[in-house]
């Protein structure tokens, strides 16, 4: 199981809420999605109980679609559960090297070190920093983000 320092994550990233407020004017849809999107308020109970401790470590960027659908989704179920969600934001593509997916900056050396390769990623870590599960791109077909939250923690 790989292991984080979330002291270093926290310092080095920015809470979902500052996240999104940085990119409001360049990317709306963020703030359409969250205006809209609508809860399972016993999911969000059975979340609240066990999001203690936990900590979501997300990769988005302004540009990504899939990001668009689930960065403000992660943004609603912290303030409704008090789950902690740090992102690593404004990934941008490295056109000009085959070698590099992402180009550094603006996007954060931390993307390798969570080989991120798609996006959004979202990784849930418990307080120690170990990687309790993870969320490529979208949650499994059929099933709400809140869900494969609480699968991944109560999996934990």
């Amino acid at each position: 199981m790989a292991k984080h320092d979330l002291e270093s994550l926290r310092k080095n990233s920015e809470s979902i809420s500052d996240y999104l407020s940085s990119v409001a004017d360049k990317a709306p849809a963020f703030e359409k999605r969250k205006a809209e999107y609508e809860f399972d308020e016993g999911i969000i109970a059975k979340l609240r109980e066990v999001a203690s401790g936990a900590v979501v470590v997300a990769f988005s960027a302004e540009w990504c679609k899939d990001c668009h659908r689930n960065i403000p989704v992660l943004d609603l179920i912290s303030e409704k559960t008090g789950l902690e969600v740090r992102v690593f934001g404004h990934l941008m593509r490295d056109t000009k090297s085959p070698d590099e997916r992402w180009s550094i900056p603006p996007s954060p050396p931390e993307v390798k070190e969570f080989d991120v390769v798609k996006i959004p990623l979202i990784f849930v870590l418990n307080g120690d920093g170990e990687e309790l599960g993870k969320i490529v791109e979208n949650p499994p077909e059929g099933e709400a983000l809140e869900e494969s939250l609480l699968k991944i923690l109560r999996k934990a």
